[in-house]
């Protein structure tokens, strides 16, 4: 596999430093080029980051003295110095929408990490292991923005990272309704606890826009690519809370599951252990060995236990028993900014640059 050269766009972000690490000594990509909003421009990273540097390991020699650029006023250059860009920018909807598809329209393929193209019908939102088929409608798109490289692809919202990958391998069992109450991290706001006092002793029972992610994305990721869309999944229904909790790193779900046929404990199981995806079938770099664990333990999975299990990249699963209403439930944990976002980020880019889109 060659080296890709990247760029990460929006790099002073939680989710930005949390890419920075993760692509620090990667066998396929190295950092070329860094950018973030005009008032970090001009600065080297370090000094642009500062005290908000939010990782647990330091930020990445390679990167220290690297000068940011500005993301909107740099486009041409940054493109000149990259092969394609990691996209995790606090701006408003319809401004990232924009500077994605300008970077698109320059040839420079964008792989983001932000919601804005996540309804887009010809933009892939990919979870490695679950829709990779999705990658086709990238043909599409092209032919849409007049680009012979250049393309957007995003990755699903974290809410969901936790209890889909359960879901999914249970999909043609019948699955007819799922109810899902998460409960997540702060770091999934952009918060530490020295930022976000307000959430110790607390929980907070509202994150903007959230619980529609949940219920709607899913959907997108079951769907299937018709007249250069994709066209969303008819079913199952579902519906879903969404509960800040004063965790550090890691999404936790309640999760409640209807089928149209019973269906044996033990077959959920043995499909939750033996599952795998093409990312694992790639053996790509960021890929855990086993994407989905199963913990027989009454206490299991917990955040601060397991939420690294696999670099972070697989998804935890437990309590599987019978419901009174739905006809199973079951807990789901999944690290919310590696699997749920950056992690996730760079396997999907592994995925595309096996596939060669990104050549």
């Amino acid at each position: 596999m060659k080296k890709y050269k990247v760029g990460i766009i929006g790099a002073t972000g939680m989710v930005g430093q949390r890419f920075a690490t993760l692509l620090e000594n990667h066998p396929w990509f190295e950092v070329c080029a860094l950018a973030a909003s005009a008032r970090s421009a001009g600065k080297t990273y370090q000094e642009a980051v500062g005290p908000r540097w939010a990782m647990q390991t330091p930020i990445p020699a390679s990167m220290a003295s690297m000068v940011v650029m500005d993301a909107t006023a740099d486009v041409e250059k940054i493109t000149s110095l990259v092969d394609f860009v990691f996209c995790a920018v606090d701006m408003k909807k319809e401004e990232i929408r924009a500077l994605e598809e300008t970077y698109a329209k320059a040839e420079c393929p964008v792989i983001s990490n932000n919601s804005a193209h996540r309804g887009t019908p010809d933009v892939p939102m990919i979870i490695p292991e679950i829709n990779a088929d999705h990658a086709e409608i990238i043909h599409a798109q092209r032919k849409r923005l007049g680009t012979k490289r250049g393309f957007i692809a995003v990755k699903s919202n974290c809410s969901l990272q936790s209890y889909v990958p359960a879901v999914h391998p249970l999909m043609d069992l019948g699955v007819t309704r799922v109810l899902a109450c998460t409960y997540q991290a702060i770091s999934g706001a952009g918060k530490t606890f020295a930022t976000f006092p307000e959430i110790v002793d607390n929980v907070i029972p509202y994150i903007g826009g959230e619980e529609e992610k949940s219920e709607q994305e899913p959907l997108k990721i079951w769907g299937h690519i018709e007249d250069g869309k994709i066209v969303n999944a008819t079913s199952p229904s579902i519906t879903s809370q969404c509960l800040r909790v004063p965790v550090s790193d890691g999404h936790t779900a309640a999760v409640f599951v209807s089928f149209d046929k019973k269906v044996p404990m033990e077959e959920i199981i043995r499909r939750w252990e033996s599952y795998r995806g093409p990312a694992q079938e790639l053996e790509l770099p960021s890929a855990p060995k086993q994407f989905l664990h199963y913990f027989t333990e009454n206490d299991r999975p917990q955040a601060k236990l397991d939420r690294n299990l696999e670099n972070g990249m697989a998804v935890s699963i437990g309590r599987l028993r019978p419901d009174t209403q739905y006809d199973i439930k079951f807990v789901c944990l999944s690290h919310n900014t590696l699997r749920g976002a950056a992690g996730g980020a760079v396997l999907m880019a592994e995925l595309l640059c096996a596939k060669g889109y990104l050549d």
